[in-house]
C-alpha cells in the first residue's frame, strides 16, 4: 500500500532537526519501499505491506523518537485518502501559482467534536474560509497564512487534536509523488 507520512513540527526555527536523507534511511530500515521525501518539513511517500495504519504510525513515531530522542507526531494518509482530500477541496479550482500558499489543509490526528467545530467558526473572519471535513481542515486565507489567527497551533488548541498544516503547493506536489508522476 502507498502511504504519505506527514511529520509535525520538524526543522522549524532550528527545532527538532532531521535530515531528509537520514529520515528516508530510517523509513527504509523499517522495511518501507520506494521511499521519497519532499522538502524539509517532513513529508515522506513510501510503500508498505502493513495495512494497520495505527500500528504503522506508532512504529514510525517510536523509531523517530528512539533515533532522535524527541517525539514527532506523524499523520498517515493512504494514496486513496490523499486523492479524496485533493478532489474534495471546497475551494477548487485553485491556481497553484497565485493561491498555492493561501489555500492550506490542516491534517488532524482525529476528528474534532461537533461542539468544537461549531465553536471555532467564530474565529473565521471573511474573506477567510474554514471548512472541516473529517480529519482535514480546509483553509482559504486570501490575505496570507501569516496574517490569520487560524494557525496550526491555534487549530490544535481549539479543536483538541494534534495537527499539521501544508499549503496547496505542497499538497499538489505530494499528490504527484503519491501518484508516481
Amino acid at each position: 500500500m502507498r502511504y504519505l507520512a506527514i511529520l509535525r513540527g520538524i526543522n522549524v526555527s532550528g527545532q527538532k532537526k532531521i535530515n531528509m536523507q537520514d529520515l528516508r534511511s530510517l523509513f527504509e530500515s523499517l522495511g518501507m519501499q520506494n521511499v521519497k521525501s519532499y522538502i524539509q518539513s517532513g513529508n515522506v511517500v513510501f510503500e508498505s505491506n502493513i495495512d494497520d495504519k495505527k500500528a504503522l504510525k506508532a512504529e514510525i513515531e517510536a523509531s523517530i523518537e528512539k533515533q532522535y530522542e524527541f517525539h514527532v507526531p506523524v499523520e498517515l494518509r493512504t494514496y486513496l485518502e490523499w486523492e479524496a482530500i485533493v478532489n474534495e477541496c471546497p475551494f477548487a479550482p485553485i491556481d497553484v501559482e497565485t493561491q498555492g500558499t493561501k489555500v492550506l489543509i490542516t491534517f488532524l490526528s482525529g476528528q474534532a467534536t461537533a461542539e468544537r467545530v461549531t465553536e471555532i467558526k467564530i474565529y473565521v473572519h471573511p474573506p477567510e474560509q474554514l471548512i472541516i471535513k473529517g480529519k482535514e481542515v480546509y483553509l482559504n486565507c486570501p490575505n496570507g497564512y501569516g496574517k490569520t489567527k487560524l494557525s496550526n497551533t491555534f487549530l490544535e488548541r481549539k479543536l483538541g487534536v494534534v495537527a499539521t498544516t501544508r499549503n496547496w503547493k505542497s499538497v499538489v506536489k505530494l499528490h504527484e509523488l503519491l501518484s508516481g508522476s
